[in-house]
């Protein structure tokens, strides 16, 4: 529905999730944007307050309490970068090419260590994180790949940065699991290629692109349009992450 179909039909409602995530991201590129002398904990709380959004939220109160929860989050973590580092790169665009991929993708923030460059991918959800995750990222890994040739640079780390607990995951790939990455992502496009051939030429698409519900159901966009996702999980209210 969202990368092959693309149908011009009404997705669910905003979610707050959502909506805090995104303001703690455009908080963190603008800190870098400020001069030096304003990467404070209080320059960050001030570009938290003027560009949180407010879709999704139950209330008024309760979208000022997740962002006094989020304030404390961004303070914290800037308070432990030198205000003079400069990234490499901020929200920036990377692509790269395969045997049969043209990837590409928006990258958090890309840092420059030792002559090598470092993919950081901030996230703000309540799970806890362990470096499995990043390990496992196929985005980081492509992100890795595309940084290397967008940039010309080395690129095998890749750091997954959880803001509510302060915690960084890294992981360093090797020239073999990014290999396995990219078999992986080349493997799905193919799937997608053939299942879409196959309804071009006449077959059911209810029967290939077969709908696999499950408790995932609950938080897609696309709910309101699938009758097994209602059926496989209950509506949440579009705030209820953020509780």
């Amino acid at each position: 529905m969202t990368y092959v179909d693309r149908p011009q039909l009404p997705k669910g409602p905003p979610w707050a999730h959502n909506s805090m995530g995104a303001s703690v991201h455009n908080a963190l590129r603008g800190w870098f944007d400020l001069p030096v002398d304003q990467r404070t904990q209080t320059g960050i709380a001030g570009l938290l307050a003027t560009g949180w959004l407010t879709d999704g939220f139950r209330d008024r109160e309760q979208s000022e309490a997740v962002r006094a929860r989020a304030t404390d989050w961004v303070k914290d973590y800037v308070s432990e970068i030198e205000p003079s580092f400069e990234p490499v790169g901020l929200e920036r665009t990377v692509a790269t090419t395969t045997e049969r991929l043209a990837v590409s993708g928006r990258v958090d923030r890309i840092d420059q260590r030792g002559g090598e460059l470092v993919i950081v991918d901030y996230k703000t959800g309540r799970g806890e994180l362990t470096s499995d995750d990043t390990r496992g990222s196929r985005a980081l890994a492509l992100y890795a790949l595309a940084a290397r040739r967008t940039l010309r640079r080395p690129c095998s780390r890749v750091e997954l940065h959880h803001l509510p607990t302060g915690t960084v995951h890294a992981h360093e790939h090797t020239e073999e699991s990014l290999a396995r990455h990219v078999r992986r992502a080349e493997d799905t496009a193919a799937d997608i290629v053939a299942a879409t051939a196959q309804v071009s030429a006449g077959a059911d698409a209810e029967a290939v692109f077969a709908p696999t519900p499950g408790p995932m159901c609950s938080w897609c966009d696309w709910r309101r349009h699938c009758p097994q996702g209602q059926a496989a999980a209950p509506a949440k209210a579009s705030w209820v992450a953020v509780e």
